[in-house]
């Protein structure tokens, strides 16, 4: 049977599928088993924001250069996406409980190797090791709940997952900062050994193997190589666009060769026996819309956030810790949330919840555009929990439409394309965002030098201070008078502010086209028939 008709009988014959008898005992009992994944996924998505609190401490410490520390994070980024899709196939081929259980070790074992490191070199390797293993980790996850979760309860399993990424996510400046200010940069990773060898057991003695009856038998190496080639050509050149610049002839290049190698592996797909991604599975509107959908939330969100921690730390001079505090409405809303959009996507289906949702996330991004420098903590509260609020519906209704429109037997894939989706998104909004926020600086920032009559500055000057400034930062030279020093705290925050309501403004109208595109989506038509594979 090949992979089209696979995809279109698990579309077209839902209903002929057996649901298996509720588990009994602690193996395969879904709630055990979403606690199981959870602990699993929470390690992975708190190493995704806990680290940038540890990089200058690593900095000082292993006398790394800025290109080094930019690696620890772009290499653990670049393997997780390059990774994602492979994994889920590997969660498809020889079940989503082996590579499970195979991600939580590695991870666990890689950041310890990290907290013993004593060369950035290999902090750079073991976080590539990181991100592949990872990789393993969360497509495996979603397989498992999938694979688990009767289907009227599995939208409120999702939403719990998407509650405990969401709050780890947001958790991570939090955590990494109390470890990095009172105990080490190092325990900042060991943490992870701890946290691993708990859900290693409970993965051991809960989690159970699903098989698919038409699971794959082979693997399509050539597409997985050509796959792999395009995600780091498309992920390097979105990491590396703001430092060569956007026209330059190597990110034009690295966006180029990634083109080519997508049309290139789409072609490959058509004529192999056992494809990487059946593109039978884009024939879903509303699998193909979650997708996008997913791109364009992480834009929005993640690009966003990227700013918000500049303009609590930098313009309102708050520590890490403060500032991963002032973001408690957003992570409060996301928990609280999460299950709730579940609960109600069960209910009325995904696409109210999700068009709700996406207009949510674009009004808090058009209000957060109106904030300035004297903004005060109940009205950017208030932002950031209109945000978490419309978060919470997206995270979970688009990975249901995502997950539940693909057959069981590419339920892996399926969870792999839904967090490439969000990777892709995340580094896409960051590059755009920051690139609207660098001309926005370059624009005002001449004209309020000169209206807050400061001391003139050469063009060479002037670019060196947008550096700083489109991070928040004030370029004040050592020995500055107190007087002008003030002057140009204010210009670098007048500026920055203004850069990132341009942003905020950007993202908002991206969260418009996504509330139109979840028009699109519609309840899992697979959901069911994932409830009938065997169990090993």
């Amino acid at each position: 049977m090949t992979s089209q008709t696979t995809v279109e009988k698990a579309s077209r014959e839902p209903e002929d599928t057996p649901v298996p008898a509720p588990a009994k005992g602690l193996r395969g009992h879904p709630w055990l088993t979403l606690f199981a994944v959870a602990i699993g996924v929470m390690m992975v998505a708190l190493d995704g924001t806990i680290v940038a609190i540890a990089n200058p401490a690593i900095q000082q410490d292993l006398k790394a250069s800025l290109a080094d520390v930019q690696w620890i994070t772009n290499g653990y980024m670049l393997a997780l996406a390059v990774s994602l899709i492979t994994a889920g196939k590997l969660g498809d081929r020889f079940g989503h409980r082996q590579t499970f259980l195979v991600g939580i070790a590695g991870f666990a074992a890689a950041s310890a190797a990290i907290g013993l490191s004593d060369s950035v070199t290999l902090v750079i390797v073991f976080r590539v090791l990181q991100g592949l293993f990872g990789a393993l980790l969360m497509p495996a996850a979603l397989g498992l709940l999938r694979a688990t979760f009767p289907a009227e309860k599995l939208n409120m399993a999702i939403g719990i997952w998407g509650m405990v990424i969401g709050a780890s996510t947001a958790g991570g400046p939090i955590l990494g900062g109390v470890l990095v200010e009172h105990v080490s940069w190092q325990s900042v990773f060991f943490i992870n050994v701890p946290v691993g060898v708990v859900a290693l057991v409970f993965g051991l003695v809960i989690l159970r193997d699903h098989r698919a009856e038409n699971a794959p038998r082979s693997f399509d190496i050539g597409g997985i190589v050509l796959l792999s080639q395009a995600m780091f050509c498309l992920i390097w050149s979105l990491i590396k666009g703001s430092e060569w610049g956007w026209g330059d002839p190597k990110t034009l290049g690295f966006l180029g060769a990634a083109v080519v190698l997508f049309f290139v592996f789409a072609l490959s797909q058509k004529n192999v026996r056992e494809p990487l991604i059946p593109l039978a599975m884009f024939r879903s509107v509303p699998l193909s819309a979650g997708v996008v959908l997913m791109v364009l939330m992480a834009f929005a969100f993640m690009g966003g956030l990227f700013f918000v921690t500049f303009y609590l730390q930098n313009v309102h001079g708050m520590s890490p810790v403060d500032s991963g505090l002032h973001l408690l409405p957003l992570t409060g809303m996301m928990i609280v949330g999460s299950p709730l959009a579940g609960a109600a996507i069960t209910r009325f289906g995904p696409r109210l919840p999700l068009v709700g949702g996406m207009v949510s996330v674009a009004v808090a991004m058009f209000g957060m555009s109106q904030l300035t420098i004297g903004t005060g903590t109940l009205t950017m509260s208030l932002w950031f929990a209109l945000l978490g609020f419309g978060l919470a519906p997206v995270m979970v209704g688009a990975t249901e439409v995502i997950v539940g429109n693909a057959p069981m037997e590419l339920s892996g894939v399926a969870g792999g394309l839904q967090q490439a989706a969000m990777q892709v998104g995340g580094s896409l909004g960051t590059a755009v965002l920051g690139a609207v926020m660098a001309a926005q600086v370059d624009a005002k920032l001449d004209g309020n030098w000169k209206a807050a009559e400061l001391p003139p500055v050469d063009a060479a000057q002037l670019e060196q201070a947008s550096s700083a400034i489109e991070v928040g930062m004030p370029p004040v030279a050592p020995g500055t008078p107190p007087e002008v020093a003030a002057k140009i705290a204010g210009v670098a925050h007048d500026t920055f502010v203004s850069g990132m309501s341009s942003a905020f403004m950007v993202a908002g109208i991206v969260a418009v086209v996504a509330a139109l595109v979840a028009m699109l989506t519609k309840r899992g038509v697979n959901a069911e028939a994932g409830m009938g594979a065997g169990h090993i």
